[in-house]
């Protein structure tokens, strides 16, 4: 079963999961945010697979010192949000998130430096079921090729383990940035990490506030590491990551849930 042709003109944004059942088919108003920071040798390749979709996209510039804007200005279709400075993948998020919901109520999430696959977005939408709204977490597969950073891996390790500490879920790839959020119920938990930590405090709180976690396998692209486009600081952040964890261990451990999972709107 497909759309006609006259509906699609209509309705770009909507996509028809065509592989469901009359009953379980649901239309999904879903909008792209794509963060990104000096990211201008991979981002025109990301865009322009992401756009074949139809969904709305908005690109956060994080402050790119490189060819970023002059990328982003050659796709009028996209809508920028520009940082003057840098200010985290967490503020780009929240504030791509922001933008989104006026026309979307989920926000599909890439990264900008091209790891991600943008034909596996379908796979993401897929997941969703009438009347369930959870967060959709794409599993990243391949990560044991010869390309794949040794910091990754070990990292995601690291960050499932410390997940699992603070709300008691195992989740397979915490760090994964290809996601699918339910824009409302995120903007409501109020996570404080404005960086990378950002997507793993907001796992933590999607599992203590009720909302379903799904998870995807999908596709992962190594380049060579003279390719790669990586903002990675390893001590730097094992230091942010050993903060946050902390704080939502100890929030866990010394904080009642009924005030733990209490929403609140970001602003």
């Amino acid at each position: 079963m497909s759309l006609s042709s006259g509906f699609q003109q209509a309705f770009p944004f909507l996509m028809y999961l065509s592989d469901l059942s009359p009953e379980e088919a649901v239309m999904l108003r879903c909008a792209v945010v794509i963060p990104a920071y000096n990211h201008g040798r991979k981002l025109r390749d990301v865009l322009a697979k992401t756009l074949r979709f139809r969904f709305p996209v908005f690109v956060v510039d994080d402050g790119s010192t490189d060819s970023t804007p002059e990328i982003l200005a050659s796709f009028p279709q996209v809508t920028v949000i520009r940082h003057e400075m840098n200010q985290g993948k967490g503020s780009s998020l929240l504030d791509g998130f922001d933008s989104a919901l006026k026309v979307a109520d989920y926000a599909i999430t890439i990264d900008a430096d091209g790891q991600h696959n943008p034909d596996d977005i379908p796979s993401l939408v897929q997941a969703v079921q009438e009347g369930n709204r959870p967060l959709v977490l794409g599993i990243r597969k391949g990560m044991g090729h010869e390309n794949a950073p040794w910091t990754s891996c070990w990292g995601r390790k690291f960050s499932n383990f410390w997940v699992w500490a603070s709300c008691g879920k195992w989740i397979s790839d915490s760090q994964s940035g290809f996601r699918l959020y339910p824009l409302d119920e995120t903007l409501r938990l109020g996570a404080g990490s404005r960086r990378f930590q950002f997507e793993v405090e907001i796992l933590v709180r999607a599992v203590w506030s009720g909302i379903p976690i799904l998870e995807v396998p999908v596709q992962t692209i190594y380049a060579p590491a003279e390719h790669r486009v990586s903002h990675f600081r390893p001590w730097m952040d094992f230091w942010r990551n050993t903060k946050t964890f902390t704080r939502l261990v100890a929030q866990r451990v010394f904080i009642p849930s009924k005030w733990r999972n209490r929403e609140r709107r970001v602003e």
